[in-house]
């Protein structure tokens, strides 16, 4: 077990209060780290101020290099890390490599905005003058982030905060903080200046609300549930601080009877169950056209089953833990009132129990038919390993269902009819689709959702917009 610090102003700290990092897997104290004060909340916002009027005077190829740098860094320790990742989180080994690597590639690729951050020179109104528009930064940057993808989202924010002459303080989620923790662990070693990065951690009820109520950040960028986002954009409202947010989601996941059903299959089972269902993009809902559904079913419920459930840092195990008890219960709920409203479970539907499984937050593969479009399951996010299929008899049908949700972040399509694919494109009301293919973003495209799923949004030049903010200047000369 190992006690650890925040990192503030380029120092590690402690306070009196220290709460346990448990492992979802063992339940078993993995790590102690401090409960944020009033006096280190303040400490670490008035370093980021005060860190940032030298970082942002430095030049873009400065700051690139810091990056890559720190970046060099990550590849050297990347086993390390993702064992870390793996323990404190509970996705399986393999996940928590691919994270990293995933994560590290914002850093990567965003140090390439070194010498891209551009202005604009217009035209003039009157002669002898000059106009010009140029980019500079937000000034103090808050980012707030989930348990699901600790490592990668920490990057996500960090990276293109920095490249813009931002400073940063960041909050994990308290039951996954040791990622970041780790990675500003890096970060003196990068070159990263004293204030420029922050790491805060406590629970966001205390800690998170009162970073938010600040009037130092000049951007929140948060990464998490819908509630949570609108108590922070409702704070964020009283200083007119600049808000970034990338909700929930209820993905869902249409299955036309012209696809090819051996990859529909596959994909969906992977979408659904990667990371124990606990991502925003994740398959959340299947609807499945009549034709194909008795057959789409057999095959879907026997991958299913085939999953390996086990020790997430033991070879082979597909599916790990819940991240913690009060998740675990959540999942749980929802499934016995699904079941109460008239569900069946195909398979699964309760918690993992037999040998290995007597500690930690498990909970069986599971599939449920016989639901309806108004029931809570296919309405509200599940977060876990569980999914609802449902069938529908024709494309307008599926488009309508699909549609039928206040979340819009992701959404899945299966067919080979270019005009039903067309169709969707324009009708779905989601910021992102996934056409006869599995989740996954480019670093270099744009995360963000539609409708209750967000405002804002990450990756690529477009996610970079809101770290920077625009000046106009109006120079006239002699002539």
């Amino acid at each position: 077990m190992n006690d650890y610090g925040m990192f503030i102003n380029g120092q590690w700290t402690t306070t009196k209060q220290t709460t346990p990092v448990l492992s979802p897997a063992t339940e078993e104290t993995i790590a102690t780290v401090p409960i944020a004060d009033e006096r280190s909340i303040q400490a670490a916002l008035a370093a980021a101020k005060k860190a940032q009027r030298d970082w942002g005077r430095r030049t873009g190829v400065e700051r690139g290099n810091v990056l890559r740098k720190w970046a060099d860094l990550i590849d050297q320790n990347r086993e390390r890390l993702a064992r870390l990742l793996s323990q404190e989180e509970g996705k399986p080994l393999g996940e928590a490599l691919g994270e990293i690597d995933f994560g590290n590639s914002w850093f990567r690729y965003y140090a390439e905005f070194d010498r891209r951050i551009e202005g604009e020179i217009l035209a003039a109104d009157k002669p002898n003058e000059q106009l010009w528009i140029f980019r500079q930064p937000v000034g103090v940057v808050l980012g707030i982030i989930p348990w699901n993808y600790p490592m990668a989202v920490a990057v996500r924010k960090i990276a293109p905060a920095l490249i813009a002459g931002n400073t940063i303080v960041l909050k994990p989620h308290e039951d996954t903080p040791l990622s970041a923790l780790e990675l500003a662990k890096l970060a003196n070693e990068a070159g990263v200046p004293p204030g420029v990065v922050n790491i805060i951690t406590g629970p966001g009820e205390t800690v998170g609300a009162a970073l938010v109520r600040s009037p130092i950040p000049r951007l929140i960028t948060f990464t998490g549930s819908v509630e949570t986002g609108k108590a922070i954009a409702r704070s964020a409202a009283d200083n007119v601080t600049l808000v970034s947010l990338e909700l929930g989601g209820k993905a869902p996941f249409i299955v036309m009877d012209d696809c090819d059903l051996d990859q529909a299959v596959s994909t969906a089972v992977f979408s659904r169950f990667l990371n124990c269902g606990q991502t925003c993009i994740c398959n959340e809902r299947t609807y499945v056209h009549k034709r194909i559904a008795k057959e789409f079913l057999e095959r879907f419920v026997a991958a299913v089953q085939k999953l390996k459930i086990g020790n997430p840092l033991q070879a082979g195990t597909q599916i790990g833990p819940k991240v913690n008890r009060q998740e675990l219960e959540k999942v749980e709920g929802y499934v016995q009132r699904a079941v109460k409203a008239g569900a069946r479970v195909v398979t699964g539907g309760q918690r993992k129990t037999g040998r290995g499984f007597s500690k930690g937050y498990w909970y069986e593969p599971t599939v449920l038919t016989g639901v309806r479009q108004d029931m809570e399951i296919m309405q509200q996010e599940i977060f876990g390993p569980v999914v609802p299929v449902m069938e529908f008899s024709d494309f307008e049908e599926g488009l309508s269902f699909a549609n039928d949700c206040r979340y819009g972040l992701a959404a899945y399509l299966f067919t080979n009819d270019v005009h039903r694919i067309m169709r969707a494109v324009r009708d779905l009301e989601f910021g992102e689709l996934y056409i006869n293919r599995g989740p996954g973003e480019s670093i270099h495209a744009f995360h963000g959702g539609w409708k209750q799923s967000g405002a804002g949004g990450d990756d690529g030049r477009h996610g970079l917009e809101h770290y920077l903010q625009k000046k106009t200047v109006y120079l006239r000369y002699q002539g």
